[in-house]
């Protein structure tokens, strides 16, 4: 099997996208734009939440926007998840449905940006955004599958990846496509949504959000109907459906892969918090902050390139374990200059370590879950994973700390992880 770099995939991921005619390439398009709008909100919310207003202020806000980042999946997982698996066709309804309702809701939020109101519209914002996450999750090897049983072999014979090892690979291919794909319309979307944050103001930027969601629910409408040939398989059989009941975590794998991939969303929402509230107290404008993120969003393109070809010769488990070990040792380098330069510096480390570990747990996901399963399961972890980034995120704003300090606790917990994740996983085994 010959590895594919990290220019293939690019070359490959621009031509599924402009590539309308196919069940992926239309996948691909509605994930590009669903990023570009949720980079514009998070700018928007960043300017209106954070830097507008005093540092106590500010905690407190953002004590409460975390709290409420938990809350949508209560209500995602147990009443979505399982019509996700019911409804193949739904699938396509409730992403149209995701980018309609966030496209009335930034509407909203940006006549109410300084009021209470803004709260409860952000929370049923989020209800939608992680509607459209755990759907993507399920729709992702169901396009896979229908583009293969429309266009046969003979379309991806001399191409190889990401035709060949589709099933193989559970497909990771596809999983670093949309990931790559939604840093750079992020990039984007978050340089535009910077200057008309700078220029007009925070509402402006929610006001271009809308249209931004509304063309997300045009093209989530166009998304292909899968093949009774492909619906079929995807239908839960009875001893899967009870052996998920007993074990709804399923393979070894994906339990202790679920935990590696929640320590990394624990890294980036503590790492996050501990440079926000950092720059508030060198006073520090939000340039600094943008300068973090663009180097967060090319350390992911980085560690695309990386995980592009390693996935060929490493097992996704020794990604993980490499993710959380990179994380780890990053941290505790930057301890040592405990300044801001490379406090943001850290930022696109952690970026890349990310990529690494996200496409690599998706991949486990989708190989070891039944496909029936998938809604429910994707869901279900996405909870967990977000409830790690919350907790991680709420450290540094409900305790005020020092880089130093911070990248300390940091080093030794993601550094013990990447010890303890290939041990137990083994020692798990039966």
């Amino acid at each position: 099997m010959r590895a594919r770099g990290f220019v293939t995939l690019a070359r490959v991921s621009a031509q599924d996208l402009f590539d309308q005619k196919t069940a992926f390439g239309r996948l691909a398009l509605v994930h590009v734009i669903m990023m570009a709008g949720d980079t514009l909100v998070t700018v928007s919310l960043a300017g209106s939440l954070f830097f507008s207003v005093s540092p106590t202020e500010a905690k407190g806000r953002v004590l409460l926007y975390l709290l409420l980042t938990i809350a949508p999946f209560a209500v995602v997982s147990p009443a979505l998840g399982p019509l996700i698996d019911r409804s193949a066709n739904g699938r396509r309804v409730l992403v149209a449905l995701s980018a309609g309702v966030r496209a009335a809701l930034c509407w909203m939020m940006a006549e109410h940006l300084n009021s209470l109101w803004l709260f409860p519209l952000a929370f049923f914002l989020l209800v939608s955004s992680k509607l459209y996450v755990v759907t993507r999750g399920a729709l992702v090897p169901e396009m896979a599958r229908t583009d293969q049983f429309r266009e046969h072999a003979d379309h991806v014979g001399d191409a190889g990846w990401p035709g060949e090892t589709k099933e193989t690979e559970g497909f990771a291919g596809f999983n670093a496509q949309l990931t790559l794909l939604g840093t750079l319309s992020g990039l984007l979307a978050g340089s535009i949504g910077a200057g008309i944050l700078k220029s007009i103001g925070a509402p402006s930027v929610l006001y271009v959000a809308v249209f931004v969601y509304v063309a997300a629910t045009v093209a989530s409408v166009r998304l292909q109907r899968p093949a009774k040939a492909v619906r079929d398989p995807v239908s839960l059989r009875q001893a899967e459906r009870d052996r998920h009941a007993l074990n709804p975590l399923g393979d070894v794998e994906v339990a202790w892969g679920l935990g590696a991939a929640a320590l990394m969303r624990f890294a980036a929402g503590f790492t996050l918090f501990l440079l926000a509230f950092g720059l508030r107290r060198e006073s520090a404008g939000l340039g600094w902050y943008a300068f973090a993120l663009g180097l967060s969003a090319g350390g992911s393109l980085a560690g695309l390139a990386f995980v592009t070809r390693a996935r060929h010769v490493l097992s996704e488990s020794t990604l993980l374990t490499i993710a959380l070990f990179a994380t780890g040792a990053g941290a505790a380098l930057a301890s040592l200059h405990p300044i801001l330069a490379v406090q943001v510096l850290l930022a696109g480390w952690l970026g890349l370590s990310a990529a690494i570990a996200q496409p690599s747990f998706d991949a486990i996901t989708q190989k070891y879950v039944a496909p029936g399963a998938q809604g429910r399961t994707f869901a279900r972890f996405a909870v967990r994973q977000q409830l790690l980034w919350v907790v991680g995120a709420v450290l540094p704003v409900a305790i005020a700390m020092s880089f130093a300090f911070g990248d300390r606790l940091l080093a030794a917990l993601m550094v013990t992880a990447s010890l303890a994740y290939p041990v137990g996983r083994r020692l798990a085994r039966p």
